[in-house]
This record gives C-alpha cells, sequence and structure tokens, in this order.
C-alpha cells in the first residue's frame, strides 16, 4: 500500500532557496554534487560549525538512485570527514550488502551536516539537533536531492523523516511503508541503525535487525 505523505520540497528554484538566501551567504543553486560538497564547507547557517571538525556532506555516485538520509554525522564522521563510517555507519553498509543492495548506488547523507555534540568525559556524545538547526541545513538536502535525482528515497530515524515528510510524521507507525511524495518516486521511512546498536537486549536487537533487513529488502525488490 502506497500512503500519501505531504512534504515539504520546493517546487522550483526561486523558492526551494528563499529562506536559505536569508541565512547564509553562499548560494546554493549548483546541481552539482561536488560543487555543493565544496560550498558546504563554508555553511555557517548555524553554531553547529563552531565546536565540529568540518561539514560532512553526503557522499556517493553521482547517479546513485538510492539515497539513505540520516539524522546528523557522529564522531568518527566528524574526524574522518565522511558519512556513514562510525558504528552504526558500518553496520548499514553491512546490512545493505546482506539485502542485495550494491553500495555503488547508494548515495548516503545526513539532514544536518555537523556533528552536534557534548562532552561526557573525554567522550563527545551525539546531541540531538534543534528544530532552527535542522531548518538551517534543509537547503543543502534539498540541493543534493534536486542534484541527484533518487529514484528511492530511505529516512533513517525520526529526524530525517520529519524533515522531508513534515512534523507529525511517526516512524513508528509507517515504517517500511512505501509513501507517496514529490520528492523521489519511492520513499520509505524506517528506524536509524544506531537505534538497533542501542537496543536494550539481545532480543530486542535481533527483532530490529530482522524488521530493518526486511525494509532493506523492499528496498533491494524495487531496483530489480
Amino acid at each position: 500500500m502506497v500512503r500519501k505523505i505531504t512534504n515539504t520540497v520546493t517546487r522550483n528554484r526561486a523558492t526551494r532557496f528563499k529562506k536559505a538566501r536569508q541565512v547564509r551567504e553562499i548560494p546554493l543553486l549548483s546541481h552539482d554534487l561536488t560543487e555543493l560538497a565544496q560550498d558546504a564547507q563554508n555553511c555557517r547557517n548555524c553554531d553547529l560549525w563552531r565546536n565540529a571538525t568540518q561539514t560532512v556532506f553526503g557522499e556517493g555516485a553521482p547517479d546513485a538512485r538510492i539515497m539513505l538520509v540520516g539524522e546528523v554525522p557522529g564522531d568518527q564522521e566528524d574526524l574522518q570527514g565522511h558519512p556513514f563510517v562510525g558504528p552504526a555507519g558500518r553496520y548499514l553498509r553491512a546490512k545493505l550488502q546482506e539485502a542485495g543492495i550494491d553500495l555503488k548506488h547508494v548515495y548516503l547523507t545526513n539532514a544536518v551536516k555537523h556533528f552536534k555534540w557534548e562532552p561526557r568525559g573525554r567522550r563527545r556524545i551525539h546531541k540531538k539537533p534543534s528544530a532552527g538547526e535542522i531548518t538551517a541545513c534543509r537547503p543543502w538536502l534539498n540541493a543534493e536531492i534536486v542534484a541527484l535525482k533518487p529514484e528511492i528515497i530511505v529516512c533513517l530515524g525520526a529526524t530525517a523523516a520529519q524533515t522531508l515528510l513534515g512534523r507529525d510524521f511517526r516512524v513508528t507507525l509507517h515504517r517500511g511503508e512505501f509513501l507517496q511524495s514529490s520528492i523521489a518516486p519511492h520513499v520509505m521511512a524506517t528506524i536509524h541503525p544506531s537505534a538497533i546498536l542501542r537496543a536494550p537486549d539481545e532480543n530486542s536487537r535481533q527483532q530490529q535487525e530482522r524488521q530493518f533487513l526486511n525494509d532493506l529488502k523492499k528496498i533491494a525488490s524495487i531496483r530489480h
């Protein structure tokens, strides 16, 4: 069953970047992912850049048909400058391959491009981005979607899903469903792999793993 979800991706270039022009200095007019990634390194739309090592832009083949959108870079992503290279990212890549999805067909990105964290001893612990920070970073995500034109968008977790599908969207209610949306021909929301790694016990983790893998297999079936 395909469920219709209202989304806020803008319909033309002028309106797509209207708000962005009010809060940043650099234009987001390029449809080239490499140029966008370079421009994003200078982003000062919000204050997250002050405590981050660098901007972590999306990565993948420019003709990738599957875009996976997470929440925010983690500690390792911030240090290395690449998305999904920490524990959750390694887990995601393994499950994509297990589901039969070739990584060369995948573009990985996050709703927010700078690591938000709080200190805990010597560690930097992930902190959920605010609505204002998500809004400030939204033009970059919009630009990635426009440049890539993915066939499939997978929202990993509530932040990504609510960013693209509206604040009232609930992953718990619509997980694994194909959603009707103008942002891509096929859209799905599922849990973020970090949630699986944080499962309270082994039984819960195994159950979540099975559900997550089933969601990815649904995506794989579209490609074939």
